[in-house]
């Protein structure tokens, strides 16, 4: 899942990034606002978190443009506790969820977790392809009736593969999606990873994760 973070509170931004990473999210940090509306604009994600106060264009001038925009990706304020009225004004603005400074990155996770439940509905917090299942929730891979243990890098590009079964992704997308936008496109971290899943998962014939040559990869299913 990949997340914005719109914080120019260095310690703040730290802490969260770190504790999103841990649990599995795939995180963008921008500390200003201006370019924070530049990624909020540009690049896709699930989730966008913006803090209120920020150099550049504020949080709730992002938010504003990113709806004018037509977008509607869920995002949740970050706002110190005595901003009542810019909370309410976020929220008529169209934010889905806030939350108030300090917090515990747990929390932070949960009401992420929340909202991507409201957003996408229950059902969709289980992706299936063929034998092979993902939970979102729990993050536990399951092939038939064994469960594979995956690492969190592992468990986001199967996830991503498994959003649109038989699509050709290319390395770059799924570098962009799973290792974020700092990575240089020539590393081979997408090839290693999708070794690694092959071996760890040991998918039947009909399942299979095929490189397209010059291309990148797909996860193909016969439904024989």
């Amino acid at each position: 899942m990949n997340v914005l973070l719109v914080e120019d509170e260095s310690k703040i931004a730290n802490f969260v990034c770190a504790g999103l990473r841990e649990n599995g999210f795939t995180v963008d940090h921008c500390e200003d606002g201006t370019r924070g509306y530049e990624y909020g604009t540009t690049r896709e994600y699930d989730v966008i978190l913006l803090d209120i106060m920020v150099p550049g264009r504020d949080g709730l001038s992002i938010l504003k443009g990113i709806r004018r925009q037509g977008s509607n990706v869920p995002v949740i304020l970050l706002t110190a506790r005595n901003e009542l009225d810019d909370r309410l004004e976020g929220l008529n603005l169209g934010a889905d969820d806030y939350l108030a400074k300090p917090f515990f990155v747990e929390e932070l996770v949960a009401r992420i977790h929340a909202l991507m439940r409201r957003v996408s509905g229950e059902r969709q917090n289980m992706l299936t392809v063929g034998p092979l299942k993902l939970d979102r929730l729990t993050r536990v891979a399951q092939l038939g009736e064994r469960s594979v243990e995956l690492t969190s890098r592992e468990f986001n590009l199967m996830e991503y593969l498994m959003r649109s079964p038989d699509r050709v992704y290319t390395r770059t997308q799924i570098l962009e999606h799973v290792w974020g936008y700092d990575f240089e496109p020539q590393t081979n971290m997408v090839d290693v990873c999708i070794q690694r899943l092959r071996k760890k998962l040991e998918l039947p014939a009909n399942l299979s994760i095929d490189a397209v040559r010059g291309v990148g990869y797909r996860l193909k299913y016969c439904d024989a």
